[in-house]
Protein backbone atom coordinates (compact mmCIF):
# COMPACT_ATOMS: atom_id res chain seq x y z
CA UNK A 1 0.00 0.00 0.00
CA UNK A 2 1.26 3.45 -0.85
CA UNK A 3 0.13 6.96 -0.13
CA UNK A 4 -1.51 8.70 -3.07
CA UNK A 5 -0.41 12.18 -4.02
CA UNK A 6 -3.44 13.91 -2.51
CA UNK A 7 -3.47 14.19 1.27
CA UNK A 8 -7.07 12.94 1.50
CA UNK A 9 -6.59 9.74 -0.50
CA UNK A 10 -4.63 6.51 -0.22
CA UNK A 11 -4.27 3.33 -2.18
CA UNK A 12 -5.19 -0.04 -0.73
CA UNK A 13 -6.24 -3.49 -1.88
CA UNK A 14 -9.73 -4.90 -2.33
CA UNK A 15 -10.89 -8.50 -2.60
CA UNK A 16 -13.12 -8.86 -5.66
CA UNK A 17 -15.00 -11.84 -7.05
CA UNK A 18 -13.81 -13.25 -10.37
CA UNK A 19 -16.75 -13.92 -12.69
CA UNK A 20 -16.26 -17.49 -13.91
CA UNK A 21 -19.81 -17.80 -15.23
CA UNK A 22 -20.73 -20.13 -12.37
CA UNK A 23 -22.85 -18.91 -9.46
CA UNK A 24 -20.96 -19.13 -6.14
CA UNK A 25 -22.76 -21.21 -3.50
CA UNK A 26 -21.75 -21.73 0.13
CA UNK A 27 -23.31 -24.07 2.70
CA UNK A 28 -23.51 -23.70 6.47
CA UNK A 29 -23.67 -26.92 8.53
CA UNK A 30 -25.27 -28.96 5.75
CA UNK A 31 -24.31 -32.39 4.34
CA UNK A 32 -23.85 -30.82 0.90
CA UNK A 33 -21.08 -28.59 2.22
CA UNK A 34 -18.37 -30.50 0.35
CA UNK A 35 -20.12 -29.58 -2.91
CA UNK A 36 -19.96 -25.86 -2.32
CA UNK A 37 -18.43 -23.47 -4.81
CA UNK A 38 -17.43 -20.41 -2.76
CA UNK A 39 -16.16 -18.62 -5.84
CA UNK A 40 -12.78 -17.37 -7.02
CA UNK A 41 -11.44 -14.07 -5.71
CA UNK A 42 -8.65 -11.71 -6.66
CA UNK A 43 -6.89 -8.80 -4.98
CA UNK A 44 -6.90 -5.49 -6.85
CA UNK A 45 -5.78 -1.99 -5.91
CA UNK A 46 -7.94 1.12 -5.83
CA UNK A 47 -7.69 4.64 -4.47
CA UNK A 48 -9.85 5.46 -1.46
CA UNK A 49 -10.98 9.06 -0.87
CA UNK A 50 -11.92 10.79 2.36
CA UNK A 51 -15.68 11.40 2.14
CA UNK A 52 -15.85 13.88 5.02
CA UNK A 53 -15.48 17.00 2.81
CA UNK A 54 -18.57 15.88 0.86
CA UNK A 55 -20.55 14.50 3.82
CA UNK A 56 -23.16 17.27 3.73
CA UNK A 57 -24.00 16.58 0.08
CA UNK A 58 -24.07 12.78 0.11
CA UNK A 59 -27.43 11.28 -0.85
CA UNK A 60 -28.65 7.72 -0.33
CA UNK A 61 -30.50 7.97 -3.64
CA UNK A 62 -27.38 9.09 -5.55
CA UNK A 63 -24.16 7.73 -4.00
CA UNK A 64 -26.04 5.03 -2.09
CA UNK A 65 -24.53 5.93 1.29
CA UNK A 66 -24.56 8.83 3.74
CA UNK A 67 -23.12 9.89 7.09
CA UNK A 68 -25.71 10.57 9.79
CA UNK A 69 -24.85 11.93 13.26
CA UNK A 70 -26.60 9.97 15.98
CA UNK A 71 -26.27 9.99 19.76
CA UNK A 72 -27.22 6.64 21.25
CA UNK A 73 -28.24 5.86 24.82
CA UNK A 74 -26.73 2.38 24.53
CA UNK A 75 -23.83 1.92 26.95
CA UNK A 76 -23.00 -1.70 26.09
CA UNK A 77 -23.53 -3.02 22.56
CA UNK A 78 -23.13 -6.59 23.82
CA UNK A 79 -26.19 -6.18 26.08
CA UNK A 80 -29.11 -7.75 24.21
CA UNK A 81 -31.71 -5.95 26.32
CA UNK A 82 -30.22 -2.56 25.43
CA UNK A 83 -30.13 -3.49 21.76
CA UNK A 84 -33.76 -4.59 21.75
CA UNK A 85 -35.27 -1.89 23.94
CA UNK A 86 -33.05 1.12 23.21
CA UNK A 87 -31.04 0.67 20.03
CA UNK A 88 -33.67 -0.71 17.67
CA UNK A 89 -36.22 2.06 18.39
CA UNK A 90 -33.46 4.68 18.12
CA UNK A 91 -32.45 3.47 14.68
CA UNK A 92 -36.00 3.17 13.42
CA UNK A 93 -36.50 6.84 14.27
CA UNK A 94 -33.15 7.79 12.72
CA UNK A 95 -33.84 6.06 9.40
CA UNK A 96 -37.34 7.53 9.22
CA UNK A 97 -35.86 11.00 9.72
CA UNK A 98 -33.15 10.44 7.12
CA UNK A 99 -35.39 8.94 4.43
CA UNK A 100 -38.89 10.29 5.01
CA UNK A 101 -40.20 6.72 5.16
CA UNK A 102 -43.59 5.96 6.67
CA UNK A 103 -42.32 2.94 8.57
CA UNK A 104 -38.96 1.39 9.46
CA UNK A 105 -38.35 -2.03 11.01
CA UNK A 106 -34.96 -3.17 12.30
CA UNK A 107 -34.87 -6.88 11.46
CA UNK A 108 -31.25 -7.85 12.01
CA UNK A 109 -28.33 -6.79 14.20
CA UNK A 110 -24.82 -8.08 13.48
CA UNK A 111 -21.83 -7.40 15.71
CA UNK A 112 -18.27 -7.74 14.41
CA UNK A 113 -14.85 -7.71 16.03
CA UNK A 114 -11.39 -7.71 14.50
CA UNK A 115 -9.78 -9.34 17.54
CA UNK A 116 -10.14 -13.14 17.46
CA UNK A 117 -10.32 -13.41 21.25
CA UNK A 118 -13.29 -11.04 21.29
CA UNK A 119 -14.91 -12.99 18.46
CA UNK A 120 -14.70 -16.19 20.50
CA UNK A 121 -15.65 -14.65 23.83
CA UNK A 122 -18.61 -12.70 22.46
CA UNK A 123 -19.68 -15.07 19.70
CA UNK A 124 -19.46 -12.37 17.03
CA UNK A 125 -18.23 -12.32 13.45
CA UNK A 126 -15.10 -10.88 11.90
CA UNK A 127 -15.10 -7.87 9.54
CA UNK A 128 -15.86 -8.84 5.93
CA UNK A 129 -12.89 -8.32 3.59
CA UNK A 130 -14.71 -9.11 0.33
CA UNK A 131 -16.48 -6.43 -1.69
CA UNK A 132 -20.18 -7.16 -1.32
CA UNK A 133 -23.73 -5.89 -1.00
CA UNK A 134 -26.13 -7.46 1.47
CA UNK A 135 -29.15 -8.16 -0.77
CA UNK A 136 -30.18 -8.92 -4.34
CA UNK A 137 -33.22 -8.37 -6.53
CA UNK A 138 -34.56 -11.72 -5.29
CA UNK A 139 -33.44 -11.88 -1.67
CA UNK A 140 -34.67 -8.44 -0.58
CA UNK A 141 -38.42 -9.03 -1.15
CA UNK A 142 -37.98 -12.62 0.01
CA UNK A 143 -36.68 -11.31 3.35
CA UNK A 144 -39.81 -9.19 3.76
CA UNK A 145 -41.93 -12.29 3.15
CA UNK A 146 -39.78 -14.29 5.59
CA UNK A 147 -40.08 -11.86 8.48
CA UNK A 148 -43.30 -9.88 8.13
CA UNK A 149 -46.82 -11.35 8.56
CA UNK A 150 -47.90 -12.93 5.27
CA UNK A 151 -50.87 -10.72 4.44
CA UNK A 152 -49.01 -7.58 5.52
CA UNK A 153 -45.89 -8.50 3.54
CA UNK A 154 -47.74 -8.78 0.24
CA UNK A 155 -49.38 -5.41 0.79
CA UNK A 156 -46.07 -3.76 1.72
CA UNK A 157 -44.43 -5.15 -1.41
CA UNK A 158 -46.94 -3.38 -3.64
CA UNK A 159 -45.23 -0.08 -2.76
CA UNK A 160 -41.67 1.16 -2.73
CA UNK A 161 -39.44 -0.32 -0.06
CA UNK A 162 -35.72 -0.36 0.65
CA UNK A 163 -33.24 -2.13 2.88
CA UNK A 164 -30.77 0.17 4.59
CA UNK A 165 -27.82 -0.95 6.68
CA UNK A 166 -26.97 1.37 9.60
CA UNK A 167 -23.30 0.88 10.48
CA UNK A 168 -21.28 2.31 13.35
CA UNK A 169 -18.16 1.56 15.41
CA UNK A 170 -18.71 0.61 19.05
CA UNK A 171 -16.11 3.20 20.05
CA UNK A 172 -14.36 6.12 18.47
CA UNK A 173 -12.30 7.18 16.78
CA UNK A 174 -12.09 4.01 14.69
CA UNK A 175 -8.61 3.66 13.20
CA UNK A 176 -8.36 -0.02 12.24
CA UNK A 177 -10.22 -1.85 9.44
CA UNK A 178 -12.52 1.06 8.52
CA UNK A 179 -15.49 0.58 6.23
CA UNK A 180 -15.01 1.48 2.56
CA UNK A 181 -18.07 2.48 0.54
CA UNK A 182 -18.49 2.15 -3.21
CA UNK A 183 -20.26 5.01 -4.98
CA UNK A 184 -23.36 3.40 -6.51
CA UNK A 185 -22.99 5.52 -9.65
CA UNK A 186 -19.68 3.81 -10.43
CA UNK A 187 -21.13 0.28 -10.29
CA UNK A 188 -22.00 -1.28 -13.64
CA UNK A 189 -24.86 -3.82 -13.61
CA UNK A 190 -22.49 -6.60 -14.68
CA UNK A 191 -20.25 -5.90 -11.66
CA UNK A 192 -22.83 -7.44 -9.31
CA UNK A 193 -22.89 -11.24 -9.06
CA UNK A 194 -25.55 -13.02 -7.01
CA UNK A 195 -23.97 -15.41 -4.50
CA UNK A 196 -26.07 -18.04 -2.73
CA UNK A 197 -25.75 -18.85 0.97
CA UNK A 198 -27.53 -22.03 2.06
CA UNK A 199 -28.28 -23.05 5.63
CA UNK A 200 -30.72 -25.43 7.27
CA UNK A 201 -33.32 -22.71 7.75
CA UNK A 202 -33.18 -20.79 4.49
CA UNK A 203 -31.44 -19.94 1.25
CA UNK A 204 -30.03 -16.43 1.27
CA UNK A 205 -28.49 -14.42 -1.52
CA UNK A 206 -26.02 -11.54 -1.49
CA UNK A 207 -24.11 -9.73 -4.21
CA UNK A 208 -20.37 -10.02 -4.58
CA UNK A 209 -18.63 -7.56 -6.85
CA UNK A 210 -16.18 -7.96 -9.72
CA UNK A 211 -13.34 -5.53 -10.34
CA UNK A 212 -14.02 -2.41 -12.37
CA UNK A 213 -11.34 0.29 -12.81
CA UNK A 214 -14.12 2.90 -12.76
CA UNK A 215 -15.13 2.11 -9.18
CA UNK A 216 -15.00 5.11 -6.84
CA UNK A 217 -14.25 4.23 -3.23
CA UNK A 218 -14.76 6.42 -0.15
CA UNK A 219 -14.42 6.17 3.62
CA UNK A 220 -14.91 8.27 6.75
CA UNK A 221 -11.57 8.45 8.58
CA UNK A 222 -11.57 8.17 12.37
CA UNK A 223 -15.30 7.53 12.52
CA UNK A 224 -16.78 8.32 15.93
CA UNK A 225 -19.28 6.49 18.10
CA UNK A 226 -21.87 9.19 17.43
CA UNK A 227 -21.56 8.82 13.65
CA UNK A 228 -23.52 6.25 11.67
CA UNK A 229 -23.11 5.32 8.04
CA UNK A 230 -26.31 4.51 6.16
CA UNK A 231 -25.85 2.12 3.23
CA UNK A 232 -28.51 1.46 0.58
CA UNK A 233 -28.53 -2.34 0.18
CA UNK A 234 -31.67 -2.48 -1.95
CA UNK A 235 -34.35 -0.20 -3.36
CA UNK A 236 -37.38 -1.43 -5.28
CA UNK A 237 -37.73 1.87 -7.15
CA UNK A 238 -36.61 1.71 -10.80
CA UNK A 239 -36.46 5.42 -11.61
CA UNK A 240 -32.67 5.68 -11.87
CA UNK A 241 -31.86 6.29 -8.22
CA UNK A 242 -29.19 4.21 -6.44
CA UNK A 243 -30.45 0.71 -5.73
CA UNK A 244 -27.34 -1.17 -4.53
CA UNK A 245 -24.23 0.19 -2.77
CA UNK A 246 -21.33 -2.18 -2.06
CA UNK A 247 -18.93 -2.00 0.87
CA UNK A 248 -16.06 -3.83 2.58
CA UNK A 249 -13.58 -3.60 5.42
CA UNK A 250 -10.18 -2.31 4.27
CA UNK A 251 -6.63 -1.89 5.49
CA UNK A 252 -5.79 1.77 6.05
CA UNK A 253 -2.05 2.51 5.72
CA UNK A 254 -2.52 5.36 8.21
CA UNK A 255 -3.57 2.98 11.00
CA UNK A 256 -1.37 3.58 14.07
CA UNK A 257 0.58 0.57 15.32
CA UNK A 258 -1.26 0.70 18.65
CA UNK A 259 -4.74 1.24 17.19
CA UNK A 260 -7.57 -0.49 19.00
CA UNK A 261 -8.93 -3.39 16.92
CA UNK A 262 -12.25 -2.67 15.30
CA UNK A 263 -15.55 -3.53 16.96
CA UNK A 264 -18.66 -2.53 15.04
CA UNK A 265 -22.40 -3.08 14.85
CA UNK A 266 -24.62 -3.03 11.78
CA UNK A 267 -28.41 -2.94 11.74
CA UNK A 268 -30.40 -3.97 8.69
CA UNK A 269 -33.69 -2.19 8.33
CA UNK A 270 -36.80 -2.54 6.19
CA UNK A 271 -37.75 0.93 4.97
CA UNK A 272 -41.34 1.25 3.76
CA UNK A 273 -42.53 4.32 1.85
Amino acid sequence: MTRAEAADTFETTFTYLVDTGEKPVTYTNLPEQEKENPGTYETRSHTVTDARPMADTLDLDREGFALAPHETRVTDFYDEDQLENIYKPELERLVMEQTGAKRVVVFDLTLRAQDEDIQKARGVRSPVKRVHNDYTERSAPRRVRDLMPADEAEDLLTRRFAIINVWRPMFGPLESKPLALLDARSIAPDDLIATERRSKDRIGEVQHVTFNPDHRWYYFPRQLLNETVLIKCYDSELDGRARFAAHTAIDDPNTPANARPRESIEARTFVFF
